[in-house]
């Protein structure tokens, strides 16, 4: 079992705060991801967390060390970077930016062709993990809930209230016409 550390870090301390953490003995890189917090009023943008684990201890009366550094990413800004700490960060970085969009700044898997495209097929347009995006899936077919009042085989007799609609759920003008 394992407990993480955490630290919350500047943008412009994040590549110091992996570094840091790597020769303090986290060898391990474990993932690198983000949140999208682009709703959040006092400071959208996007969190990067990587995990790293230390792993020198085993599996002990302690467990293994772990840390957790998380980072603010605003809209459109970029991140440092931290290929040059933990090689394995690179997918990680590349699967980020590819579904998120943030950009990674000094990015270098050692292939020279920068961040490019991972999972998506070739031409798909758009950032899926994004709180903003459309999920098509949810356009072309009816949402699998429950009837909504004044729906189905009386709608005379049902009350009518507003419409809840599901996240995702574009809105009615969403699509070719």
């Amino acid at each position: 079992m394992s407990t993480d550390e955490l630290r919350d870090v500047a943008l412009a301390d994040w590549h110091e705060a992996v570094a840091t953490a790597q020769a303090s003995g986290f060898t391990f890189f474990d993932w690198l991801s983000a949140v999208d917090r682009t709703y959040d009023e006092a400071a959208p943008g996007y969190d990067l967390v990587l995990r790293a684990l230390d792993v020198s201890h085993g599996a002990g009366t302690h467990g293994i060390r772990a840390v957790r550094i998380t980072t603010r990413v605003p809209e459109g800004a970029d991140a440092p970077s931290v290929t040059d700490v933990y090689a394995g960060a690179a997918w990680h970085e590349r699967e980020t930016h590819e579904m998120f969009g943030v950009g990674f700044s000094g990015f270098d898997d050692g292939s020279g062709s920068g961040l490019r495209p991972l999972l998506l097929p070739e031409g798909f347009a758009g950032t899926p993990l994004r709180k903003s995006f459309v999920l098509a899936a949810r356009a072309s077919k009816q949402w699998p809930g429950g009837k909504e009042p004044g729906e189905g085989h009386d709608s005379a007799k049902s009350p009518s209230r507003r419409r809840v609609q599901a996240p995702g759920v574009p809105g009615p003008d969403w699509g070719p016409r």
